[in-house]
């Protein structure tokens, strides 16, 4: 068991993805705060209590969870997820920022609040909780941060203004920790899962009723498993993603290719050049799977 006396936090655990990250956790050994407000999808309402369902499941598992219901978005209650570790199960060596909303429209119609939100949840929480979660890490010289990004923020995607904004801003978030904590036995990475989950319901083209078993949401657990153990402990400051059953990494923006000449250039010498500089170079924007047909 690959995290045996470890203890992880996983926010926004009570389904889906964050779910199937708790559980594969705790089949390595880690005990798990499953962390869930029960709240719809847009982070409003809510009455089910999904934590407990999933610590039950655990625990049926011959595992350890305790469940949390503070929001990763308001600082003060970040710390409280991260006590609830520490109160539980004595120490935190893994957070996994999971948690997240979703309030899709296009930027003609998405409102300041519908952007705030998204944002508040899944950017201002993810640097919530590690805010809370590194000082104690460093302390006892062990630490796992995995926090997800999505293939929105990474490539872009039609009717996500926030929700693709806040993913690259974790991409972001994630290489300047990885920067901060290196050499203090801590690891920074992040993970652009899929699956068909409540949070897919308005992505075109995804059969919900029938879902094919290389989009089960599980399948992320192995990945986010892996990079929480011991085994992962020199790989810092990476993407990575999955693509059916397979596992990807993602390269880091980096040039690759310059139009240069001494001294300063004009516009229309930058317009002479471009194409036989840059053109061949431009990536598609998107997630081809679900690009538009023109």
């Amino acid at each position: 068991m690959m995290l045996q006396d470890k203890v992880a936090v996983v926010t926004g655990s009570g389904r889906g993805i964050g779910r199937g990250i708790a559980v594969a956790l705790a089949k390595e050994g880690a005990s798990v705060v499953v962390n869930d407000l029960g709240c719809d999808l847009d982070g409003r309402g809510g009455a089910d209590d999904p934590a407990a369902q999933v610590c039950k499941e655990i625990e049926a598992l011959g595992g350890k969870a305790a469940p949390n219901y503070d929001s990763v978005a308001d600082f003060s209650a970040a710390g409280n997820i991260v006590k609830t570790a520490v109160d539980a199960f004595g120490r935190i060596d893994i957070l996994v920022n999971n948690a997240g909303i979703v309030r899709d429209r296009s930027i003609g119609k998405m409102t300041e609040e519908d952007f705030d939100a998204v944002i508040e949840v899944h950017l201002k929480g993810s640097f919530n909780c590690g805010r809370h979660a590194l000082p104690l890490m460093k302390e006892q010289g062990f630490g796992r941060i995995i926090n997800i990004t999505s293939s929105a923020g990474l490539r872009g995607n039609f009717g996500q203004s926030n929700y693709g904004a806040a993913k690259a801003g974790i991409m972001g978030l994630t290489r300047v920790w990885a920067v901060e904590m290196e050499g203090r036995g801590i690891t920074v990475n992040a993970v652009a899962p899929a699956g068909i989950t409540r949070m897919t319901g308005n992505v075109p083209g995804l059969d919900h009723d029938n879902p094919p078993p290389e989009l089960n949401p599980e399948l992320n657990g192995s990945l986010i498993a892996f990079l929480a153990s011991d085994a992962a402990a020199e790989v810092n400051g990476q993407v990575f993603g999955r693509r059916g059953y397979g596992y990807t990494l993602f390269q880091q923006p980096k040039p690759i290719a310059m139009m240069f000449k001494p001294g300063p250039m004009s516009a229309e010498e930058i317009a002479t050049n471009f194409d036989a500089v840059f053109r061949e170079h431009l990536q598609p924007v998107g997630i081809p799977s679900l690009r538009r047909k023109k």
